[in-house]
């Protein structure tokens, strides 16, 4: 059993060699690369990827990341295309087959076919001399010096290299497009992440009680609406308009300036200018104006009225932070 620095140094190893192998493929982003990305952009139809074995896998991560990056694709086992699975191509799809070899039986069983469907062929190959390669409308080179793998067999730093080929396409593709955080957000509503995206402050304040006193309201008043609305603050009103927040922590450094209570009224104590946030912006954001000023709540005001209060709970409760 290797020793605990040998296992440290062959994962070391393992990152640095495909470190290498990723920065040699600047040498590949070439006039190839951008007729690829022109071909896919101007077809009226999806991007078919394909491919077999590990490439396969690759190919399935590209499919997702096109697909939520405004870039319509459906994957196709080599395998399977050639059992059937073709029908998945119609006439306007663009075909994008991932091979490190480009040499293998069911790439080369498969082309023939995609080409004599007149559909545009492009590749993503490791061997810039093999039949796949030769035989593509376009080609991307992601060929590697040699495989993280010691015995410079099983695919390492080839994979890797048709995965960050794979992003840059699909960022290239996503910026010609002008392809924006809203739309992404239209394709992940689900999870943390969709919540970050389209997750109003609107959304949340609407739940919660709207704690609120007179600026001439005793303290016991005050203390009351902020004990009742439980969000341990109130907004401080003046002719409805807000002049005003209180919080706890604004009660307890009243108590202790050691004064009267039985005069004194919401606006003695009251911290004037509080922070506001309009209901349409994001939660993220509000999270945000939180942080910077070590808050946890925010007043909602739109047009000058006041309409509530958003706490830092309610952004814990939705799981964003």
């Amino acid at each position: 059993m290797k020793s605990t620095t040998d296992i440290r140094e062959s994962a070391l190893t393992t990152i640095r060699q495909e470190a290498e192998a990723i920065s040699g493929l600047t040498a590949f982003i070439n006039e190839n690369f951008i007729r690829c990305v022109e071909v896919i952009l101007h077809a009226g139809g999806r991007v078919i990827v394909t491919g077999i074995g590990k490439s396969a896998i690759i190919g399935q991560k590209i499919v997702a990341t096109f697909n939520s990056t405004g870039t319509p694709a459906v994957f196709m086992h080599a395998a399977d295309a050639i059992h059937g699975d073709l029908g998945i191509i119609q006439k306007e799809d663009v075909v994008l087959c991932l091979s490190k070899s480009g040499e293998t039986p069911e790439i080369k069983i498969l082309v023939p076919l995609i080409k004599r469907n007149g559909n545009p062929l492009l590749a993503m190959v490791g061997n810039p001399s093999s039949y796949l390669a030769n035989s593509a409308t376009y080609w991307i080179n992601t060929s590697v010096p040699q495989e993280a793998c010691p015995n410079n067999l099983a695919p390492t730093s080839s994979t890797t290299a048709q995965l960050v080929m794979g992003d840059a396409l699909a960022v290239c593709l996503l910026e010609s497009r002008g392809f924006t955080a809203s739309d992404f957000a239209k394709f992940h509503p689900g999870g943390v992440l969709g919540k970050t995206l389209y997750l109003t402050v609107a959304d949340l304040y609407v739940n919660n009680p709207v704690p609120k006193v007179i600026y001439s309201d005793n303290i016991k008043n005050v203390i009351l609406e902020i004990s009742s609305k439980r969000l341990g603050a109130t907004a401080v009103l003046k002719h409805d308009a807000l002049i005003g927040m209180i919080t706890d922590g604004d009660l307890r450094r009243m108590l202790e300036r050691n004064i009267s209570l039985e005069t004194i009224t919401a606006e003695d104590i009251m911290s004037p200018n509080p922070k506001t946030i309009e209901p349409g912006m994001l939660v993220i954001e509000a999270l945000q104006v939180m942080r910077n000023n070590n808050i946890t709540q925010l007043i909602v005001l739109k047009d000058g009225i006041y309409l509530g209060i958003i706490h830092l709970h309610d952004i814990l409760k939705e799981g964003i932070i």
